[in-house]
């Protein structure tokens, strides 16, 4: 049923994919190419334990705290590099950060209706820690594109 929340979680997910294959096609050959792809290629191992029901198919390799902590690592590593936020920024920039940061939203709703799927059956945590650290590593790699490109952050205004 198109209603389903297991349905509406992994086509979440395949959306979220599909936002970051915007992204390849801004970044040619780029520093953040291959990151990307590998994003990709984990998100297929999410999107596949999510349609699996309540049994992730035998043998699939699945996310687990290593992934996360992948994510974790290497945005220490990009912040270190970036300017301090001291204010909200304004998605856009580059083309590439401007994809980066509509990918960023895919993937916070791609979390809630994960979120949602919870609530009626079990999703193993580390799923939910994953597509969290997600959002913020986009949003960071959104970042350091723009610092890497010379492309100034537009701050928020109220």
């Amino acid at each position: 049923m198109k209603s389903d929340l297991r349905l509406e979680a992994y086509g979440s997910i395949d959306e979220l994919n599909s936002a970051l294959g915007l992204c390849l096609a801004v970044e040619t050959g780029g520093a953040h190419r291959a990151a990307i792809v590998a994003l990709q290629n984990k998100l297929f191992l999410v999107g596949a334990e999510l349609a699996s029901a309540d049994k992730p198919p035998t043998g699939m390799k699945l996310i687990d705290e290593a992934d996360v902590a992948e994510l974790e690592q290497v945005m220490d590593g990009w912040q270190a590099k970036l300017p301090e936020l001291k204010n909200f920024i304004l998605p856009g920039g580059s083309p590439l950060a401007a994809q980066l940061h509509l990918a960023r939203t895919v993937a916070r709703r791609a979390e809630r209706a994960v979120v949602r799927l919870n609530t009626a059956t079990s999703v193993r945590p580390v799923l939910l820690q994953f597509l969290n650290r997600l959002s913020d590593y986009l949003f960071v790699m959104a970042r350091q594109v723009n610092f890497e490109q010379g492309q100034a952050e537009t701050i928020w205004h109220s």
